[in-house]
């Protein structure tokens, strides 16, 4: 399998940023540029987006993916929601290689085997109608018009669309939501410092980070007001800080 596209800057202690679902390395906003001081930032493409868009993987063989872009020795990891994923499989195979663990808008996955094929086939029917139209941008506009995204306006449009339809579609069927083995039974033997960010407006997703924080040995759960699904974008500067004195903590 080949690797993920990487973008390298800075220097000092490695941090691997893996993005969310329609976004690419560049997508982090602000919260980069603080967390870049100091930092090696290795900011890399998800399989099936941007440069990595021929890349194929699962969550588990995107996670060793991961790994792979962290080089030898421990490194930080940076995950937000389907990058959060990623980054919590890679966390879970190989906790001597990761140092700190940060997971923004992330779930343990889906526990109703039910809901679990539901959201399946919902990502299999998307990844369909976007392979069969081939409408990028329109795809783009829509997902970005959800709930979940509606407040911050159409974020990074120009740079998403370095996406594919098929490598979004792969991306959906391999690594969507529905087709994660729900891993809340392997919390307790992650061993790894983890930080869970989740906005207050997310509540979903706010109810799964203290969950989290309560399984996993070693974590804490933030909740940040006046933030949605991606806290990170809402409040740049409340999260650099708090994922910063994370980084930095002994």
């Amino acid at each position: 399998m080949p690797p993920l596209a990487t973008e390298v800057t800075g220097e000092g202690p490695r941090l691997v940023m893996a993005h969310g679902f329609t976004q690419t390395g560049r997508l982090w906003g602000p919260i980069a540029e603080v967390l870049g001081d100091g930092r090696s930032l290795v900011r890399v493409d998800l399989p099936g987006h941007a440069g990595s868009s021929a890349v194929a993987a699962d969550l588990e063989a995107g996670g060793a993916l991961l790994l792979e872009a962290g080089g030898d020795g421990p490194f930080d990891l940076l995950g937000y929601s389907l990058g959060a994923r990623f980054a919590l499989h890679a966390a879970l195979a190989r906790p001597d290689r990761v140092r700190r663990l940060v997971l923004i808008g992330v779930t343990a996955g889906i526990e109703d085997p039910r809901a679990r094929e539901e959201r399946r086939r919902r990502d299999e029917a998307v990844a369909d109608d976007l392979e069969r139209t081939g409408d990028l941008e329109g795809f783009l506009r829509r997902w970005l018009a959800s709930p979940m995204f509606s407040s911050l306006g159409a974020p990074g449009l120009a740079e998403r669309l370095r996406n594919t339809p098929g490598g979004l579609a792969s991306s959906l069927r391999l690594a969507g939501t529905g087709t994660q083995r729900p891993r809340w039974d392997d919390l307790g033997g992650l061993a790894v410092p983890t930080l869970l960010l989740a906005g207050t407006d997310d509540a979903r997703f706010a109810a799964a980070a203290v969950r989290m924080a309560g399984l996993i040995p070693d974590a804490v759960a933030s909740l940040v007001p006046g933030a949605g699904h991606a806290a990170h974008l809402h409040q740049p500067a409340l999260c650099a800080r708090l994922v910063g004195r994370f980084l930095d903590a002994d």
